[in-house]
């Protein structure tokens, strides 16, 4: 006696539509993606004390304070923002004979450190003549430090 058997299908994956998808899937994530570049980054950090060498003034300077905010003061002029070229020049020419000492907070950042230089070549202001010091954060009140 024979039993009746049904005719058992071709149980295999149909690969084109797959293909189809993963072309799909490919095209979007080339599409999505952001490539990173590689941007070079330089890292100061800036002297203290205790690496470089520091001798003491004891003549009298005009001091050129920057604020850990950004504001700058010559002497006790407040002065406003993108004139230090120019209250320098008026300076130089009032005071002929006082020199500047740099007074920075140490979270100055280094691009107002620039600015300040920049406005100081722009007087015609030796920087190497123009000694700095910067002020460490309260965790040590008194202490300052000579760059």
């Amino acid at each position: 006696m024979e039993f009746y058997e049904p005719k058992k299908k071709d149980m295999s994956v149909p690969i084109i539509p797959l293909i189809d998808i993963l072309a799909i899937l490919l095209i979007f994530f080339i599409i999505s993606t952001t490539f990173k570049k590689p941007r070079p980054i330089l890292t100061i950090d800036l002297p203290t004390v205790k690496e470089v060498f520091t001798e003491e003034v004891t003549d009298e300077r005009a001091v050129l304070a920057v604020a850990a905010d950004g504001r700058v003061t010559l002497d006790i002029h407040e002065v406003p923002e993108g004139t230090l070229a120019a209250y320098l020049m008026q300076f130089k020419t009032d005071n002929p004979n006082r020199e500047l000492e740099l007074e920075a907070d140490q979270a100055v950042s280094i691009r107002q450190l620039f600015e300040i230089w920049d406005a100081l070549t722009e007087a015609d202001i030796e920087i190497k003549d123009v000694p700095a010091r910067i002020r460490v954060p309260a965790e040590s009140p008194g202490k300052e430090e000579t760059e």
